[in-house]
């Protein structure tokens, strides 16, 4: 049998940009107002600069700007004839700053080594935060990590100095929350190797997830390619109280929107409402952004971002923000949005979303019932508070208000109660301020200033593995087995606030807001509303300083990295294609359902090897669900005959020349920004990755590595491929962005 399939490409057009590197400073650091960036930079706010580019595209449009229009086209690269067009048009654009989290450091610094450049154009910086596992506590699982990871982080502090990027030490805290107290400003275009990089939005940024590759692009001065995002308008009316929090809002928005429904848009927040939520309530919102798909996510400048500046020490980014704040810093007055999802934060009930996926929403009164009649366990095993996505000073404080109730009636949680501080301001702030004594003496272990259980980086020893148990989590992403590696835990994702009940009541049967717990005594009582102050009163106590500048010359410096380490891989270049149509290509695997960027490569105990590309391939696909016996990591090698893992099969084709397509389902490549679920198919002998539709930052992962990102012009075409089938991409010496290419489809 013999089937015709098109598939459909929306590759970006790729400018020629070698011959454009060079070292001058980014033109958008040039602003007359001499105002820094942060105070580590040398460079000085862009907003004269940007204000003048929005004129010109403004007037190009003839129409008013959304906040987020504003702000990306502000740093368009050519503002007089680049075309502009929602959902359409290329943009290049000139970034601000390139942020980077030591897992996917490595491979970014790595490319940038093989680029042959002196030196990162834009102002850069790595972040320790990811390689620290969870296990004893603070401390300890810190000293631990230094000494197990000091190879990879000693290459990435010398890789720094030499090039010139500021280094974050272990311990320093989470990436998101260290640029939002350092480095995020209102008006910012930033890339982040890390997909929950928007967090930045809550300081009026435009904070964008991306590949090792994209960052190594604006580190070479090359201008960065994004498809021009739609705008997805949230409307906030009304104001928060009693036990909703800024964690339920992107809760809300989730469950409306669904994990691909933000997918090539910017998520805006609008509306009165606005005011009511803190500025780091608003990070919040934002980081979550990135379990709808959304490009990023941004709040409009306001009173809540200029007090956050002014506690971090940066009024004078206050001021330039209060003179731009309606000209460049709002939406214009009858700025359209392509969608507009509206919320009153008045009736928003408190939620909380789950299993399995950060989209499934639940009123926290409707939880209970619906656990029981679905089977999910009730008991709350485990409380986990903080991550990048909720450890602010608020957050901290509001649990306390709960754990204090509870206390003077002779309680304490029920579940295990893990605390990890967004960083080493926060851990010591909480520390000076009592906050971190409540949660311990209410059973809780805080851990390291890193990004610990959210990541997999966990080692969890109260349960086996395939044991079915709950745990609740303040967290921002919740697929199967993230956490602590168990395909039977039932993960659940809500506010700090509500893991702090939950912990307490010990059940997932329990909604604060009018159910009323029994006290020592055996008096039964009913909590308060929590509370905790939006910013300390004494100010923030910074801690341990854990940041090392680069010098302002490296050249004299070496990055050694051992032929024979495990860690760590120089890159070699990848075969180059040689013009023809790829014929009769293998079908490695036929992906069902769901897969995320966990189940292509996975993170947890894999973490480890993200320097080093052979190493870490043998975990490629081994999440995945095979379509033709619906289990993990066993398929045929169709030229063997045999089962095996994913990665061997893989490996068996590559050693015998035999070039091989994957298929996939609805927005393969969900979740994180790693770009290792493109490098390893590509290393293994893989030519095409042919799904239904994309999540926006793997696809363009992909194209970086030379893999042809398809998806079906008619998804019911997934259904005709079988596993023994060949595929022949036809025609490709023709193929062009927006272009039908042509597939010939073999049984």
């Amino acid at each position: 049998m013999a089937y015709s399939l098109r598939v459909v490409s929306r590759q970006a057009s790729w400018a020629p940009e070698i011959q454009r590197r060079c070292f001058h400073a980014s033109p958008l650091t040039s602003a007359a107002q001499k105002v820094a960036m942060s105070k580590f930079d040398n460079d000085n706010l862009p907003h004269e600069k940007l204000q003048k580019t929005v004129d010109i595209i403004k007037k190009r449009l003839n129409r008013p700007l959304t906040l987020s229009e504003k702000v990306l086209y502000g740093h368009i690269d050519e503002p007089q004839s680049q075309e502009v067009e929602r959902g359409t048009s290329y943009l290049r654009l000139r970034p601000d700053r390139v942020a980077m989290q030591d897992a996917t450091a490595q491979m970014a610094m790595l490319q940038f080594i093989s680029s042959g450049l002196p030196r990162v154009a834009v102002p850069s910086t790595i972040h320790c935060d990811h390689l620290i596992e969870a296990q004893l506590g603070g401390d300890k699982d810190l000293a631990r990590a230094k000494d197990i990871n000091s190879e990879v982080y000693n290459f990435l502090k010398s890789a720094g100095a030499k090039y010139g990027v500021g280094f974050w030490k272990p311990g320093s805290g989470i990436i998101h929350q260290i640029i939002l107290e350092n480095y995020a400003f209102p008006g910012l275009l930033m890339i982040g190797t890390d997909s929950h990089t928007p967090n930045g939005g809550g300081l009026g940024g435009l904070c964008i997830g991306v590949g090792g590759a994209d960052a190594v692009d604006v580190m070479a001065n090359i201008p960065w390619e994004l498809k021009c995002p739609k705008v997805i308008g949230v409307k906030l009316t009304g104001e928060l109280k009693g036990w909703t929090s800024p964690k339920d809002v992107i809760l809300k928005v989730a469950g409306i929107l669904t994990v691909k429904g933000g997918t090539g848009a910017i998520v805006e927040y609008f509306g009165p409402g606005v005011d009511s939520i803190s500025c780091t309530g608003m990070a919040t919102i934002c980081n979550m952004g990135a379990e709808i798909g959304a490009t990023t996510s941004v709040f409009p400048y306001n009173h809540r971002m200029r007090s956050y500046l002014q506690a971090t020490n940066r009024g004078g980014i206050a001021q330039v923000a209060d003179k731009f704040q309606k000209s460049l810093l709002s939406a214009d007055e009858g700025a359209k949005y392509d969608e507009v999802v509206e919320i009153n934060l008045s009736t928003l009930e408190p939620h909380i979303n789950g299993p399995f996926t950060p989209d499934l929403a639940h009123p926290i009164s409707q939880i209970g019932k619906t656990a029981q009649e679905k089977g999910w366990p009730l008991e709350v095993k485990v409380g986990l508070i903080g991550s990048c996505t909720n450890s602010s000073y608020e957050d901290m404080g509001r649990c306390a208000s709960i754990v204090k109730q509870a206390m003077k009636h002779g309680l304490k949680s029920k579940a295990a109660f893990n605390i990890t501080p967004g960083s080493e301001q926060i851990r010591a702030t909480i520390e000076r301020d009592g906050i971190a004594k409540t949660l311990r003496d209410f059973g809780g272990v805080v851990l390291a200033n890193a990004c610990g259980p959210c990541i997999g980086q966990w080692d969890r020893q109260d349960i086996k593995k395939g044991d079915k148990n709950t745990i609740v989590t303040s967290y921002n992403r919740n697929f199967t087995a993230r956490n602590d590696a168990n395909p039977a835990t039932h993960a659940f994702v809500t506010s700090p606030e509500l893991v702090t009940a939950l912990s307490l009541a010990g059940t997932l049967n329990f909604d604060p807001t009018k159910d009323k717990l029994k006290g020592a005594d055996g008096k039964e009582f009913l909590l308060d509303s929590p509370y905790g102050d939006e910013l300390p009163q004494r100010g923030f106590d910074p801690g341990e300083d854990t940041y090392q500048a680069p010098p302002s010359d490296g050249k004299s410096l070496k990055v050694d990295v051992d032929p024979k380490s495990q860690r760590l891989q120089l890159l070699e270049p990848f075969d180059v294609w040689d013009g023809k149509d790829l014929i009769d290509l293998t079908v490695l695997i036929k992906v069902k359902g769901k897969c995320t960027t966990d189940h292509i490569s996975a993170a947890g105990p894999w973490l480890k090897y993200r320097g080093h590309l052979d190493n870490i391939s043998n975990n490629m696909f081994i999440g995945a669900v095979n379509y033709e016996n619906n289990e993990v990591n066993k398929i045929k090698n169709q030229a063997t005959g045999e089962w095996a893992g994913v990665p061997e099969v893989a490996r068996s084709y590559k050693s015998k020349g035999i070039k091989w397509v994957t298929v996939g389902d609805e927005n393969y490549g969900e979740g994180s920004s790693r770009e290792h679920a493109a490098l390893e198919p590509r290393h293994l002998g893989g030519r095409a990755i042919i799904v239904k539709s994309f999540a926006r930052i793997h696809e363009t992962n992909l194209k970086k590595q030379g893999m042809l990102p398809l998806t079906f012009a008619n998804p019911a075409d997934y259904d005709k491929i079988q596993p023994t089938s060949k595929i022949s991409l036809l025609g490709l010496k023709d193929f062009a962005p927006g272009k039908v290419q042509k597939a010939a489809l073999n049984h």
